[in-house]
């Protein structure tokens, strides 16, 4: 089981879809307040459909509170700041995926609390800014899943 982790998510159809994700995948998701939205949000709901039910949802105060919960985790940020690709890591059952907010990123501190080893990246062509946020936690989860042999699925 992969565990995606988004930090201050702000755009709820993005949320929505990452629930569809992780219920889809077998991956653990862990929001981290504050939210650019309610969790029951309409937006929200309607691009997660009805998987919310399907997906393990755990939400935390603030980013100390999700670290002193998960202190033996092996922990990856994700971000355009980041120089190793998402490829070149050997992924391990367990392993957190952290996604910053849609409109700013990780936030420096945690970036360099993680260290730029763990600090991932997705390719992209020069002059590019960032992919939606749903579509980066799609490609990594996936072949984060597929390196550890798509364990329980189909």
């Amino acid at each position: 089981m992969i565990n995606i982790v988004l930090f201050e998510p702000e755009i709820p159809p993005n949320t929505g879809n990452i629930i569809r994700l992780a219920a889809n995948t077998g991956s653990q998701l862990h929001l981290i307040k504050p939210f650019g939205f309610d969790l029951e949000d309409k937006k929200m709901r309607r691009a997660g459909l009805d998987y919310h039910e399907y997906a393990g949802i755990s939400t935390y105060q603030n980013w100390p509170e999700f670290v002193r919960n998960h202190e033996d985790g092996r922990f990856f940020g994700v971000s355009t700041k980041g120089t190793r690709h998402y490829s070149d890591v050997r992924y391990n059952a367990g392993d957190f995926l952290i996604f910053g907010p849609e409109t700013r990123g990780l936030p420096e501190s945690i970036r360099n609390a993680l260290g730029q080893d763990r600090l991932l990246r997705l390719p992209m062509l020069p002059d590019s800014r960032s992919l939606n946020l749903s579509n980066a936690a799609a490609i990594i989860t996936y072949e984060a899943w597929r390196q550890l042999g798509f364990v329980s699925g189909q």
